[in-house]
């Protein structure tokens, strides 16, 4: 493992524990010697653990679309920066960067990233880790909606296994370290 992209929210949240552990996160990447690979944002949960990462002396890696966002202000101490044309760009720089994936809490973009990875790797495009740091619970209904997938039988179980989970920053970039990917049975349960 050498780069470890994390979707995050531009915006901070309601609880100060939602910064806290990005934090927490980016001093561990950076203390187990990975970088960073990430939205390019000084704003938000995006800029809280890039900040982290840069301050405990590792590399942070931005990708931003080229004039797309007015709001979203472009962090400008990172280690490496790349201009990408658009939004397809973007998460597919951060993908080819990358050696695995961690969702922070965050709103649509978060979600939609979060499940085009998961998905990618469902289908075997990549073999990458993908995680959730499931902070004061923000993605346990997502887990629920999952577990609702397997029940209603539009996902095979195993799938579950794709996506690692935990509350702690620590203890999930170990899992991070440690994935081995699943055997996974047939997506298409009405073939033989």
């Amino acid at each position: 493992m050498k780069r470890i992209c994390v979707y995050a929210g531009s915006n901070p949240g309601t609880s100060p524990t939602f910064t806290e552990k990005a934090k927490e996160l980016g001093a561990g990447i950076a203390h187990r010697g990975w970088e960073l690979v990430y939205g390019g944002s000084n704003m938000g949960l995006m800029g809280s653990t890039a900040n982290a990462v840069l301050e405990a002396g590792g590399k942070a890696i931005g990708v931003m679309p080229r004039g797309l966002f007015r709001g979203e202000m472009r962090h400008s101490g990172l280690t490496e920066f790349y201009e990408a044309e658009n939004m397809h760009g973007r998460k597919a720089k951060m993908a080819e960067l990358s050696d695995g994936f961690i969702a922070l809490p965050g709103g649509y973009g978060t979600f939609e990233e979060l499940f085009e990875i998961l998905c990618w790797a469902q289908l075997g495009i990549h073999q990458k880790p993908v995680g959730i740091l499931n902070i004061d619970d923000y993605y346990t209904p997502l887990l629920q909606l999952i577990e609702q997938a397997i029940f209603s039988g539009f996902m095979p179980a195993t799938h579950r296994d794709l996506l690692l989970v935990d509350q702690e920053p620590d203890r999930l970039l170990d899992k991070m370290e440690a994935y081995k990917r699943p055997v996974l049975s047939n997506k298409w349960n009405e073939e033989d």
